[in-house]
C-alpha cells in the first residue's frame, strides 16, 4: 500500500520504530520500520576492540567491524570499533554493556537519541510530508521526503487539537494547591469538569474517543493535570487511552532542579504520549515564547521528536543541528565534551576573559535618536569569519588570519560546523523576514513566530561554543567571537563619531546615536557605511522621536546599560529595566506603569513630555486611590518569585521565604527554581507569618498591605520624573 501524508511522531519499540502517519484525508496509520539499526563507535586499543567485538555479538543481536572515522579535534582519522546493533531497543543496554566491559575506552555516537538518528539515517523529520510503502503488517518497505526543513513556506498537517486547563490564573502553579475546574475545549466546544469528581477521568476518557485529538495541549498539564488523571483512572479502575498507540504506555519523567549561568532553575516533570502528541505551554519555553508556529519551526530544522522538542532548550536544538552535520561529514560524536581549555599565561587569561563592550548611556532625555543594530551580530561573526571550536587554532593552518585581541589562528582549510549551521540559519531567517514583510497579517504574524524561533536556536549557538557540556564545544572560540564583536562595536562608534553623530549608548551589538537634524535616510548611509568596513550586517533598528536613559534604582547620578523607555516614530514603545518587564512585579503596578507610558508615548518632544506628565500623574492618583479603598482584585496583587534553595534552608525571614514555608507547612512540595506566589499583608508585622500569605492559602479576609502597594506603585512612576527632577535641563537641549 503506497501512503501520503506527514509524520506525527515517532519512537522506538520492540517491533522497531515505530512512525505514526497523519493522511490529508485524516487517516491516521501506525508504521513499523523494521530497517533500522543504530551504530555507536568506540575507540581504545586495536588487540581490545578485536576482543570487545566478540563479547557483544555474543551478547546482543549486532554486528562488529574495525573502521576509521575522523575526530573534530585531529587531523587524521580514528581507528574504531562500529557497533551496529539489529534492535533498537538493546541499543542502550549495548553501549552500558561496552562502558562496563572497557571503562577506559572512549565511546562515540553513543547517546543520541533514537528518533533524530532515525530521521538522519531517513532524510525525513517530524511534521515532514513523505511518501511510504507498506507491506505486511504495515511495515515500511520504502519510506520518502518529498519535504525540506529549510523550504521558507510548508504545509502544516492537519492537526486535531484538544485544550486542556485549569479555571483560574494560568500562570499560578495548581500543584501549590490553588485550582478551579478542569476545562477542555475542542472542535469550537468547551467542556467544564470537576477536578475533584471521580469521573473527571472518565469524562476525558469520553471527549478522547469523541474527538480523537491528535495534540493535546495543556497549562499545567505535565505537573498537574496529567497526573491527576492518570491517579483518579487507576485508582478508579477506568480506561483512560491518553495514547493512540495502544501497545504504549504513558511516559513520565522527574522533575529536578539545576544550576545554568548561575541561577537555579526547575524543570518539571514531563508527560510523553505515543501516537499522540502532548505540549504543556508552562513547562515549554518555544511555545510559550514562540507558539506552536515556532514550536514546528524549531521541530523541522533541529529533526528534534515534537514532545521532546517542547520541553527542552533551543540549546539542545542547536547542538543536535551540529551534530547531524558532524554525522553527515563522519566525524565522531563525542558523549561528552572532551577538548580542554588551551593553556594560558595570567596576561593571555586577562585578556580572553572578557565578554562584549558597553558604552554606559548618558543620562536624560534625548530626541531624535537612532538604534543601529548588528543584525544577529554573533552568529553573523561565525558565519563571516568561520569562528567555530574546531577552525580556533587548528593544527593546520599555521600562518592563518589572527583574531584581534587575542591572536588566535582561523582555519582557512575547511568550514567549520558550526558557521555552517548558523549560516543556514541566518539565511532562513533573512528570508522568513523578506516574507513577512510582503505577506498578509495572518500569515506575517506566522512567519514571525518561525523567525522568533530561528532567533532563539542562533542566540543559544554562541553560549554553547563555551558552555562546558557542549559535545564540540572549545571556550577559545567563545572568546574569539567577543574579541572580534568588540573590536567592530569600537569601528562602528569611530564611524559614526567621525561622520558628526554623538554616541549615547553601545550595548555589545547595539549603537544609540543622534545628530542635530538627522533625517532616517542619513542613519540608513550610517548604518550602510558600518556594514561596508565591518562586513558585518547591520540595520537600523529604529528611529525613536526621545529616548530617556535611566539611573540605577540605588544612586541617582550613576546610568546602567539596559534601562530606559524609548518612543518610535509611529507611536511604539521599546522598554527596558523597568517594572512592567520584570517577572516579579504585580499586575497593578505593570497595568499602571504601562498606562503611564501610552500616555508618555504621545509627546513629540521634552516640552510635550512633561505636558503628558500631568495627564499621566491622574493615572498614578487613580491607582493610589483604588489600592487605598480595597477596590483591587487580589489577583492584580499576587508577586511571583523563583525559590532559589529549599523552604527549610532559608536562615532571613524575606518574604519569599515566609510564603514558601507557608506551602510546606501545608505540605506542598517546593524544590529551588520553582516559582511561588504570595500576596503582601504586612510588610512591617512583628510576627513573620503576618508579614505575606501564599496565593494558594489566599483568604480574603487578611486583607492586603496598602502602605506597601502604595509605595510600590509610586517608585514605578517616579522614574518618568526624573529627566524633569534630576538631571540638569542643558542636557536634553539639542
Amino acid at each position: 500500500m503506497r501512503l501520503q501524508g506527514w509524520i506525527l511522531d515517532l519512537y522506538s519499540s520492540p517491533q522497531g520504530m515505530v512512525l505514526w502517519l497523519l493522511t490529508p484525508n485524516q487517516t491516521r496509520h501506525k508504521l513499523i520500520d523494521v530497517s533500522f539499526q543504530p551504530a555507536f563507535y568506540v575507540h581504545t586499543q586495536e588487540r581490545a576492540l578485536e576482543q570487545l567485538a566478540h563479547l557483544v555479538t555474543a551478547r546482543f543481536r549486532a554486528h562488529c567491524r574495525l573502521a576509521e572515522r575522523r575526530d573534530i579535534w585531529q587531523a587524521k582519522p580514528l581507528r574504531v570499533l562500529e557497533v551496529t546493533v539489529c534492535d533498537p531497543l538493546c541499543f542502550r543496554p549495548a553501549v552500558h554493556f561496552v562502558q562496563r566491559a572497557k571503562p577506559e575506552a572512549r565511546l562515540y555516537d553513543s547517546d543520541l537519541m533514537l528518533p533524530t538518528l532515525y530521521c538522519w539515517q531517513k532524510h525525513v523529520f517530524p511534521l515532514a510530508r513523505v511518501e511510504a510503502e507498506t507491506g505486511i503488517d504495515n511495515q515500511i518497505v520504502a519510506l520518502a521526503c518529498t519535504d525540506d526543513p529549510w523550504a521558507l513556506t510548508y504545509e502544516l498537517p492537519p492537526l486535531r487539537i484538544m485544550q486542556l486547563r485549569l479555571a483560574g490564573l494560568s500562570h499560578v502553579n495548581p500543584a501549590h494547591g490553588r485550582r478551579g475546574a478542569l476545562e477542555v475545549e475542542a472542535d469550537g466546544e468547551t467542556h467544564v469538569l470537576d477536578d475533584s469528581d471521580i469521573s473527571a477521568a472518565a469524562n476525558v476518557a469520553r471527549l478522547l474517543k469523541r474527538y480523537d485529538p491528535d495534540l493535546l495541549l495543556s497549562e499545567w498539564g505535565d505537573s498537574t493535570i496529567m497526573p491527576l488523571l492518570l491517579q483518579q483512572a487507576e485508582r478508579y479502575r477506568i480506561p483512560l487511552n491518553l495514547n493512540r498507540d495502544p501497545d504504549a504506555t504513558v511516559e513520565r519523567s522527574r522533575a529536578r532542579s539545576f544550576m545554568s549561568y548561575g541561577r537555579i532553575l526547575f524543570k518539571d516533570s514531563s508527560t510523553t504520549l505515543f501516537g499522540r502528541l502532548h505540549v504543556d505551554a508552562a513547562n515549554s519555553f518555544m511555545a510559550d515564547k514562540c507558539q506552536l508556529d515556532g514550536l514546528w519551526e524549531l521541530v523541522r530544522v533541529t529533526k528534534l521528536p515534537v514532545q521532546y522538542a517542547s520541553r527542552t532548550t533551543p540549546g539542545t536544538g542547536i547542538s543536535y543541528m551540529q551534530m547531524e552535520l558532524a554525522w553527515r561529514d563522519g566525524v565522531l560524536i563525542p558523549a561528552q565534551k572532551a577538548e580542554p581549555e588551551d593553556l594560558k599565561s595570567p596576561d593571555e587569561l586577562l585578556a580572553a576573559d572578557r565578554g562584549g563592550l558597553v558604552f554606559t548611556p548618558k543620562l536624560g532625555f534625548f530626541e531624535n535618536v537612532a538604534e543601529l543594530d548588528f543584525v544577529s551580530e554573533y552568529p553573523s561573526i561565525m558565519a563571516r569569519f568561520n569562528i567555530s571550536p574546531e577552525t580556533v587554532n587548528c593544527p593546520c593552518c599555521p600562518g592563518a588570519p589572527r583574531v584581534p585581541e587575542l591572536g588566535y589562528r582561523i582555519c582557512e582549510k575547511r568550514q567549520g560546523i558550526t558557521s555552517r549551521v548558523v549560516g543556514r540559519l541566518i539565511e532562513k531567517r533573512g528570508g522568513l523576514k523578506r516574507l513577512a514583510h510582503e505577506a498578509p497579517a495572518d500569515s506575517a504574524q506566522r512567519y514571525k513566530l518561525q523567525r522568533e524561533a530561528l532567533k532563539w536556536l542562533l542566540v543559544c549557538c554562541f553560549g554553547y561554543t563555551g558552555y562546558k557540556n557542549a559535545r564540540f564545544g572549545k571556550i577559545e572560540a567563545h572568546e574569539a567571537i567577543n574579541a572580534v564583536a568588540r573590536e567592530k562595536l569600537l569601528v562602528a562608534k569611530e564611524i559614526a563619531e567621525k561622520r558628526g553623530f554623538e554616541l549615547l549608548h553601545a550595548l555589545v551589538d547595539s549603537l544609540y546615536v543622534r545628530k542635530p537634524n538627522a533625517t532616517p535616510e542619513d542613519y540608513e548611509t550610517l548604518a550602510c557605511e558600518i556594514e561596508r568596513q565591518t562586513r558585518l550586517p547591520m540595520a537600523v533598528e529604529a528611529v525613536y522621536r526621545y529616548i530617556v536613559f535611566l539611573p540605577s534604582k540605588q544612586f541617582a547620578s550613576v546610568p546602567v546599560p539596559n534601562r530606559f523607555f524609548a518612543v518610535r516614530a509611529d507611536g511604539e514603545l521599546k522598554v527596558r529595566g523597568l517594572e512592567c518587564r520584570r517577572h516579579d512585579t504585580p499586575p497593578l503596578v505593570s497595568k499602571m506603569q504601562k498606562e503611564a507610558l501610552t500616555i508618555l508615548s504621545e509627546a513629540e518632544d521634552f516640552e510635550s513630555y512633561t505636558k503628558k506628565l500631568e495627564m499621566a500623574r491622574a493615572i498614578l492618583t487613580r491607582y493610589l486611590e483604588r489600592v487605598e479603598e480595597g477596590d483591587v482584585m487580589v489577583e492584580d496583587l499576587v508577586i511571583s518569585k523563583r525559590l532559589t534553595r529549599s523552604p527549610r534552608d532559608y536562615q532571613k525571614a524575606s518574604l519569599t521565604a515566609i510564603a514558601a514555608q507557608q506551602l510546606f507547612g501545608r505540605e506542598v512540595k517546593l524544590r529551588p527554581g520553582q516559582v511561588i506566589e504570595y500576596v503582601i499583608t504586612d510588610a512591617e508585622a512583628a510576627v513573620p507569618n503576618d508579614r505575606v500569605r501564599a496565593y494558594a492559602l489566599w483568604e480574603g479576609w487578611r486583607g492586603y498591605d496598602r502602605k506597601k502597594y502604595r509605595e510600590m506603585l509610586r517608585g514605578a512612576f517616579d522614574l518618568f520624573l526624573k529627566p524633569c527632577a534630576e538631571i540638569p535641563r542643558s542636557i536634553f537641549e539639542s
